[in-house]
């Protein structure tokens, strides 16, 4: 008897034990969908491209040109909002509070890397609120000077500069923007002391080194273009890591023994720490596809931005590079943020 009920048992157990296998298998299969149909129906809604400077800027140019091409690409609505503002740390901020969902996308530019070393009690960290996407492109910056300046090299405004230190200055487009602190790196590197002479905004900076009012600057390469055409201005020497294709003869500071004289203006894509791996990878995709297409590199080559792309992790180490390279340049130079 005790032979005859052992069967029932034994197949009821058996059929218990198939069910929760199936059941365990049915789970693992649901987990691996779900991870994999994030990346499918990513974006679930519509796309915000936070752009945390003003309309015009490069960041603003490259989300302006790309988020449309992503509309079509994703079929949801994709927007740029400028929030710009204290060297781009309000809309930095607005994007570390975002859902980490991958629909804010911070489009950003070299002043990421600056603004920190400047505001030391920002209410988030730059390095550990963000997760790195993509790096975009870059563009030259270079030392000019006036076309009527007695320095034809960048070895004869050196050595002016340690005959005279102090003497010689420089116009930027305000305190703590990108071209006052890679002319402080410059002088830190070169062992020379210059005036800062700070301005507010670009067009006043260029103007009066134009007319020879100040001795030098730091503009970029696709600004300073037509002004080198003409002869107002002269380069010295680029802060690019090469010489550029439309002006060869012009040498870099690497070339010319400055090691850490290389300095670029970047554009690149974060999105808040936190955001799921695949809508990363998913977005690091589909930015790199756009940047092969014919008229964003043409668009780009007319700014002056040189493609880059890649994986997410160049961008990230140049960010964490240019966060631990300006602080030390801001901390040396005793250099404080305008009110």
């Amino acid at each position: 008897m005790s032979h005859l009920n052992a069967q029932p048992v034994s197949f009821a157990r058996r059929g218990t034990l198939c069910f929760a296998a199936m059941a365990l298998c049915s789970t693992l299969w649901s987990g691996q969908a779900s991870a994999q149909n994030t990346h499918a129906t990513y974006p679930s809604g519509p796309v915000t491209l936070l752009v945390p400077f003003t309309t015009g800027t490069g960041a603003d140019l490259l989300a302006r040109l790309l988020g449309p091409k992503l509309a079509d690409k994703w079929k949801v609505s994709v927007v740029t909002d400028n929030k710009a503002g204290a060297s781009g740390s309000i809309g930095t901020g607005a994007a570390a509070k975002a859902a980490p969902n991958g629909l804010t996308v911070l489009v950003t530019a070299t002043a990421h890397g600056t603004f920190p070393a400047l505001m030391p009690k920002l209410p988030f960290n730059p390095q550990q609120a963000f997760t790195p996407v993509i790096l975009l492109g870059t563009s030259a910056l270079g030392v000019a000077t006036s076309g009527k300046s007695p320095f034809n090299t960048f070895k004869d405004f050196q050595e002016s500069a340690k005959k005279q230190p102090g003497v010689l200055n420089y116009s930027s487009p305000g305190t703590g923007s990108p071209q006052h602190l890679a002319m402080e790196l410059l002088a830190q590197e070169t062992n020379v002391k210059l005036l800062h002479v700070p301005y507010k905004g670009t067009a006043g900076a260029l103007t009066d080194l134009m007319g020879g009012h100040v001795d030098a600057s730091i503009v970029a390469l696709q600004t300073a273009a037509p002004h080198l055409q003409n002869g107002s201005l002269r380069m010295l020497a680029l802060m690019s890591a090469e010489r550029s294709p439309a002006f060869p003869n012009v040498p870099t500071l690497k070339e010319l023994g400055v090691a850490n004289g290389v300095v670029e203006t970047w554009y690149g894509v974060l999105v808040p720490a936190g955001t799921p791996a695949d809508v990363v990878a998913k977005l690091n995709a589909d930015f790199n596809s756009l940047l092969q297409l014919p008229d964003v590199k043409e668009t780009m080559s007319k700014q002056g931005m040189v493609v880059v792309g890649g994986k997410p992790e160049r961008m990230g180490d140049l960010a964490k590079n240019e966060l631990s390279r300006w602080a030390r340049v801001v901390e040396k130079a005793g250099i404080k943020a305008e009110n």
